[in-house]
């Protein structure tokens, strides 16, 4: 099995203050980001959205290594060159790399047969 860590949603949006709020009324709380930089995350139970305004496209399936839905960190994971590794070997086209030479933080981005992007970040 293939753990890719903490998963989220997203969301690309037109404006952060709206949805902050839409999403409060839905039971959100803010776990981190910074409003003023244009990106939150919000969590409800083990539900966990991101929300982007102004930094990409579309929205996004987001998996984070070494994190769980608190991110916090885990003692054990597998690497994000791991994972890009066995993707291609598996014959997945990788969007954009991690550099396979580097250690810690670094992402990935794919995209699944319909096009939905697909971003894996390692924070660690």
């Amino acid at each position: 099995m293939m753990n890719l860590g903490a998963f989220s949603v997203s969301l690309s949006v037109k404006d952060i203050q709206a949805s902050k709020n839409f999403y409060e009324k839905l039971g959100f709380q803010t776990l981190g980001g910074d409003i003023s930089q244009n990106w939150l995350i919000i969590k409800n139970g083990s539900t966990v959205i991101g929300l982007f305004q102004g930094m990409f496209e579309k929205n996004m399936l987001t998996f984070n290594p070494g994190w769980d839905e608190n991110a916090e960190n885990l003692e054990s994971f597998t690497d994000i060159r791991i994972l890009q590794n066995t993707l291609k070997e598996n014959g997945v086209k990788i969007l954009s790399e991690a550099d396979e030479s580097s250690e810690g933080p670094a992402s990935f981005t794919i995209e699944d047969p319909d096009g939905n992007p697909i971003l894996v970040d390692q924070h660690r």
